[in-house]
C-alpha cells in the first residue's frame, strides 16, 4: 500500500488543505484542527449548522493563517500570538480551554458566515485556537491502555480513509444512477490505497514511511456533512451518500453510516510523512 493523500483542516469545518508532506505530532498532523469557530456561548460551530463554512478557503503561510472568502477581504491571523483571552469552549459533551483570536476575526467570520437576528447572541461567531500547553484527552473507551490527546477534532487526532472503499461506495451510487462523490466529502487526514474495499475495518495498526505507526481505534460514524459539496456547502442529492453507506453496512455490528477509521499516533512523532510513502497494515488478531 501507499499514501495517496495528506490533508489538514486548520480551522475545524472550514476548507481543507492538501499537502505533499506533513509532520506527525502528538495531536495528529501539524496544525490540523488547531483553530475552531464557536458561537457566543463557546459552542463549536460546523457545516452541520452553517454549510457556508465550506466556502471559506484556508491557507497556511510561514507566519500566518489566511482565511479567504469571495465576498470579503482576506483575514490574516498570526501563527505566533501572546496575551490572548482564555475561553471555555465545548465540542459535543466535551469542554476545554481555548484562546480567543479577537474582535477582527470575530467580525470577519460573522460577516461571511452570517450572524443571527439582532439580540441573538448565538449569531456572533468567534475564532479560537488550541493552547499549546493544554491536553484534550481522547476517550479511553476504545484505547488499549494507551493515552492520546488531540486539539479540536470531534474526538480523535487522525482520520484514515481507504481509496478502494470510496471506489466501492461510488459503484453503489452509480447503480442508483447517482454521481460519484470525491474523497473530500469525508475530510480524512490520510488516504491510502492498495488493498480491497473496506479492508480497513480489520486493521489494528498502520505503518507509514520510516518509523510512523498509527493505531486504528474506532470506526468513524458519519453525519450529514458528507452530503455537502466541500466547495459550495450545498447538498446535491439529499441524504446521499449517507443513505447508501447505511445500506452497505460498512461496519458490521455497528448501527449507522461509517466511513474511515479514527486513529492515534503510536510511534514516529516528529517524523514527516509524504504522499507516495509506503504503508502496511497489521490486522487485528
Amino acid at each position: 500500500m501507499r499514501i495517496t493523500q495528506l490533508n489538514i483542516y486548520p480551522v475545524k469545518s472550514l476548507r481543507g488543505v492538501a499537502l505533499d508532506e506533513a509532520t506527525l505530532t502528538e495531536r495528529g498532523l501539524a496544525f490540523d484542527r488547531h483553530w475552531m469557530v464557536v458561537d457566543a456561548r463557546g459552542r463549536f460551530v460546523t457545516q452541520r449548522e452553517r454549510p457556508a463554512m465550506a466556502r471559506v478557503t484556508v491557507r497556511l503561510e510561514p507566519s500566518r493563517l489566511m482565511l479567504e472568502h469571495p465576498e470579503a477581504a482576506p483575514l490574516a491571523v498570526p501563527l505566533a500570538r501572546h496575551g490572548l483571552e482564555h475561553l471555555e469552549v465545548s465540542i459535543w459533551k466535551d469542554t476545554c480551554e481555548a484562546l480567543d483570536e479577537g474582535v477582527e476575526a470575530a467580525e470577519w467570520l460573522t460577516a461571511v458566515l452570517g450572524g443571527g437576528e439582532q439580540g441573538d447572541r448565538d449569531g456572533e461567531l468567534r475564532l479560537v485556537r488550541f493552547p499549546e500547553e493544554r491536553r484534550r484527552e481522547v476517550e479511553a473507551d476504545y484505547l488499549r491502555g494507551e493515552s492520546a490527546h488531540t486539539a479540536f477534532p470531534d474526538g480523535y487526532p487522525l482520520l484514515v480513509a481507504h481509496q478502494a472503499s470510496l471506489e466501492r461506495l461510488n459503484e453503489r451510487l452509480a447503480e442508483k444512477g447517482l454521481d460519484p462523490v470525491p474523497m473530500s466529502r469525508f475530510r480524512p487526514n490520510l488516504v491510502v490505497e492498495g488493498e480491497g474495499p473496506f479492508a480497513e475495518i480489520d486493521w489494528d495498526e498502520l505503518a507509514l514511511g520510516s518509523g510512523v505507526r498509527l493505531g486504528l481505534r474506532k470506526p468513524c460514524k458519519r453525519c450529514k456533512i458528507i452530503t455537502q459539496d466541500q466547495r459550495t456547502g450545498e447538498a446535491p442529492v439529499p441524504k446521499e451518500p449517507l443513505k447508501t453507506l447505511v445500506e452497505m453496512d460498512t461496519q458490521p455490528g455497528w448501527k449507522g453510516a461509517f466511513f474511515g477509521q479514527n486513529a492515534i499516533p503510536l510511534d514516529g512523532v516528529g517524523q514527516t510523512l509524504h504522499v507516495g510513502d509506503d504503508a502496511s497494515a497489521t490486522v487485528r488478531g
